[in-house]
């Protein structure tokens, strides 16, 4: 066997020109100064356009193609501001902040108190070597980019729209309004529908063909036909239904989806997003998942040719509950 090799020790240390020339560390300072000044003016950048340029500019970019001007410019913004942030605090560590070497012996898992101290005053004193102290340019430019930083996913929020309040209370439905099939906006009669059956609705309206969307997203309502000895509903409710059958909001009461799975062994209602579950012949009660309360049921009968009509509109507020509402 051979000998052993020799521990070749550290390398000598190569200080690097800006711990040497102050002229090289004053460049160096100004280098990340600018790397964070730019990340500023990237977030200025994303602001400008979220709200100053228009939604529907187009132009051609080469490489590209076709681009909407506002996202393009709103993606490059907030890269941006992340981007030059973290290059900004790359080349801070790499040319500014303490650069010597440091051997730790290994030791027992809990420091002596003396080597506890010691790290403590050593953290402390590193801190003060970083240089943020004394470099105020890097100070002010570094809060700026992060001051600035944190509003483009702020601002984002915006997108998601004001509160519903009462708008979830108005529908299409009104007293006499008769139910039609979607899609087709055929006029159903009660004798079509035997048990079992289930038909998505919507109500009628003079152009079908120009309903809103609004509208479409709040209207529909499911129609479903049971034994009436299967029902287990109070006076009221039951008055609201009509020979077996019952209708409920098609969204569902958790996150708006579309109620669109029904098993007729069971009489349930199942929302195919997160799998809230509800009961049909106990007013859509919720038996399972994290809806927080029943589907709106919608009261029903027959007009003079025998045709489905909505008795009266929806009497609480159909989609997602939210905060703001009353869970009842």
């Amino acid at each position: 066997m051979g000998n052993p090799v020799e521990n070749p020790g550290l390398p000598e240390h190569v200080h690097r020109r800006a711990d040497e020339d102050p002229k090289a560390e004053k460049r160096a300072e100004r280098q990340v100064a600018s790397l964070f000044a730019l990340s500023a003016l990237s977030t200025i950048l994303f602001i400008y356009s979220y709200f100053f340029i228009k939604k529907d500019v187009f132009a051609f970019i080469p490489l590209l193609g076709n681009m909407n001007i506002q996202q393009l410019l709103l993606g490059l913004g907030l890269a941006g501001a992340f981007l030059f942030i973290g290059l900004g605090a790359v080349a801070w560590a790499r040319q500014l902040m303490p650069d010597t070497e440091v051997v730790a012996q290994r030791h027992e898992f809990r420091s002596a108190d003396e080597d506890r101290k010691e790290f403590v005053e050593t953290v402390k004193t590193q801190a003060a070597a970083a240089g943020i102290g004394r470099r105020p340019l890097i100070k002010r430019t570094l809060g700026a980019a992060l001051g600035l930083v944190g509003l483009g996913p702020i601002i984002m929020l915006r997108d998601l729209g004001p509160l519903p309040e009462k708008e979830l209370e108005k529908t299409s439905w009104k007293a006499g309004t008769r139910l039609v099939t979607d899609p087709g906006d055929r006029p159903i009669k009660a004798s079509e529908l035997e048990v079992g059956a289930v038909v998505q609705t919507l109500p009628e309206v003079d152009h079908p063909e120009h309903r809103s969307l609004n509208d479409i997203a709040k209207d529909p309502v499911l129609l479903i036909r049971l034994r009436p000895e299967d029902f287990n509903l109070d006076a009221e409710r039951l008055s609201w239904t009509y020979e077996g059958i019952i209708a409920f909001s098609k969204i569902c009461s958790h996150m708006g989806c579309a109620v669109a799975l029904y098993e007729q062994s069971t009489h349930h209602l199942l929302c195919p997003c997160h799998q809230s579950t509800f009961d049909v012949t106990r007013a859509a009660k919720v038996i399972f998942g994290p809806a927080a309360r029943p589907l709106p049921q919608l009261a029903i009968t027959v007009d003079s040719e025998g045709y489905l009509i909505a008795k009266q509109p929806f009497t609480e507020s159909v989609g997602p509950s939210y905060w703001e509402r009353d869970s009842k």
